[in-house]
């Protein structure tokens, strides 16, 4: 079986090498230069050090390797989706559209093609059932990532190969420590993935400027502060409003009049919500149930989380509608709701939250 591997010199990508050569695997490892670089030369993810790594690893087990830039593709897709997510006053997942357009999409139509599997690091499974491939959820709950994988189809999550989604994330980083990999005590990366070193907020004022307008709280109509761009904020967001007498929380963001709404957390009914819309919702590999004449049982998540929160889902028209069981907070317009059996095993389909 040809594999390619996708490493991008951490831990967890640096021990799908391992396992793949314990298993009898000769796979050709490919590191993806996908940081985001425009035609003023603003940010270049910095990947020396990754390259370095990613290189020992080839050497050490005797791999091919070969590091391929995608920084255009990236700039024209998930870049640029996400300036205009946040323009248009909603929560962008550019880490999920990374994986469904940059590394299952455009890396295999150039490069993907030529191999039987695609491996990366991710902690995801996939199961077989009646001859057809299903996205499966992790042996570790905590570092589970189908949330980010959710946006796949079902061509390129048959091709996926997830070699240390049965291990726990204490396990893989002892299996580096035993096989004396550089990245066996790096620590994980955090953030969207083509920032780098660069604030978020710094990203967004260079593409969008500032703007400043109103905080006001929901419940009242009154003022309370002052922001620089609605783009700036997030629903849920607690940190960064710089406000007194809080906690407050953006609740609501009204775009045409640039205000933010906030409420200061003593009113359940203004955070929390049972009621998550879904547009274009889209099986991965296929419907379960066959149709949606009535409600399902499921578990679901809006943004990832270790944890699963269960409810019922229906579809209105071109609308799939989550009812939760239990109330939750934070439910943003623009980011993804990913749908898991009740199990909380199988990783069904997702689509993109929109206001009710």
């Amino acid at each position: 079986m040809n594999i390619a591997a996708l490493v991008s010199g951490g831990v967890d990508s640096s021990v799908v090498v391992h396992l793949l050569k314990e298993a009898g695997y000769e796979p050709v490892i490919f590191y993806i230069k996908i940081g985001m670089e425009d035609k003023d030369g603003f940010i270049d993810c910095p990947s020396e050090e990754d390259i370095e790594i990613t290189t020992y690893i080839a050497r050490k087990y005797g791999c091919k390797m070969e590091v391929v830039s995608l920084h255009k593709e990236y700039w024209e897709s998930v870049v640029s989706y996400t300036i205009d997510a946040v323009r248009r006053g909603l929560t962008p997942n550019p880490d999920m559209m990374c994986n469904k357009l940059i590394k299952f999409g455009v890396f295999e139509q150039k490069w993907g093609h030529a191999f039987d599997r695609i491996a990366t690091g991710h902690y995801a499974t996939t199961t077989e059932i009646n001859n057809k491939i299903y996205l499966s959820t992790a042996a570790d709950k905590i570092k589970d990532q189908t949330y980010f994988i959710g946006q796949v189809n079902y061509l390129q999550v048959s091709k996926l190969m997830f070699p240390i989604g049965h291990l726990l994330k204490k396990e893989v980083r002892a299996i580096a420590v035993e096989q004396g990999l550089p990245s066996a005590t790096r620590k994980d990366s955090q953030g969207i993935c083509f920032l780098g070193k660069i604030n978020y907020n710094d990203f967004i004022r260079r593409y969008l400027g500032e703007c400043p307008g109103n905080i006001v709280e929901w419940e009242t109509g009154k003022t309370v502060g002052k922001h620089k761009g609605y783009w700036f904020h997030t629903i849920g967001q607690r940190k960064g409003l710089y406000l007194s007498g809080g906690p407050w929380f953006v609740i609501k963001k009204d775009v045409e009049n640039n205000i933010v709404y906030v409420s200061n957390g003593y009113d359940p009914e203004t955070q929390y919500g049972k009621i998550v819309n879904l547009q274009g919702f889209g099986f991965i590999t296929e419907d379960p149930w066959g149709d949606f004449s009535d409600e399902k049982e499921i578990a679901f998540k809006i943004r990832h989380t270790p944890g699963f929160t269960f409810g019922k889902i229906r579809r209105i028209g071109d609308v799939y509608r989550i009812e939760s069981d239990d109330k939750i907070q934070g439910i943003a317009a623009g980011q993804f709701g990913v749908v898991y059996d009740r199990d909380c095993r199988l990783c069904l389909g997702s689509g993109m939250i929109i206001d009710e």
